[in-house]
């Protein structure tokens, strides 16, 4: 699905370069839970970016499903995100005075669809997402720190997305509530064969994926699968 060939970015501030990515190489594929773990600064963040089709590498290759994501123009960039992304980040972005369900229809209201089947396509995916529907027209600002991210979690699976990009999901949570969040994702995974990429700094989060990529100044020092993983 993913495959990451020889990428290098360079970040450049006047006459100083920031190399943020040297080389790096890897493939994920279909129906992958995998952990993208690093501490700040390692290129980590980086790598989402260019995973999430917001940036593009200096040198190198990203093919997404066997396309060259590297050469496209900002809308074909545009429809990726659109279309094959999910993206769930730390900050949950989501409208504070709207309800949940009309906040996960969001992403559907520019694509011309009926009021009825955005409706029920977000009822599904709030359902996948582990939600309680007695909830689904109560404001966001009403939730719980656990609630509103498993909201954010529905409107990243409403377009049906091939790939679920989580950049530090659990980093505004408490432990227990965080731990809920990654069982969702796991069970998103082994239900529903979504492909995950989980972003952290903490090696407690990345123990709950399946394969945890280990990121440091730039380069990979670990690629394993995680035989060890803590599932909820």
């Amino acid at each position: 699905m993913i495959e990451i060939k020889n990428i290098t970015k360079i970040y450049k501030t006047g006459e100083e370069e920031l190399w943020a990515l040297k080389n790096v190489s890897f493939k994920i594929e279909n129906g992958e839970f995998v952990a993208i773990m690093g501490p700040s600064g390692s290129g980590k963040s980086t790598m989402m970016h260019i995973i999430g089709a917001l940036d593009i590498p200096t040198s190198g290759t990203y093919l997404l499903d066997g396309k060259d994501v590297s050469t496209l123009s900002e809308d074909e960039l545009a429809d990726i995100r659109k279309d094959k992304i999910g993206f769930v980040f730390q900050s949950f972005n989501l409208l504070p005075r709207t309800t949940v369900i009309k906040n996960v229809m969001l992403p559907l209201v520019y694509e011309g669809m009926d009021k009825g089947v955005r409706q029920q396509r977000a009822e599904a995916s709030l359902k996948a997402a582990g939600f309680d529907q007695s909830h689904f027209y109560h404001l966001s600002n009403q939730l719980s720190g656990g609630q509103i991210q498993r909201v954010a979690i529905a409107r990243a699976l409403v377009n049906n997305p091939t790939l679920i990009l989580a950049d530090e999901p659990t980093g505004n949570l408490d432990t227990k509530t965080g731990e809920i969040v990654l069982g969702t994702f796991q069970k998103l995974n082994e239900e529903q064969k979504r492909t995950i990429i989980l972003i952290t700094h903490e090696h407690d989060v990345a123990q709950h994926a399946k394969r945890i990529i280990h990121i440091k100044d730039g380069q990979i020092i670990s690629d394993e699968k995680n035989h060890h993983q803590i599932k909820i």
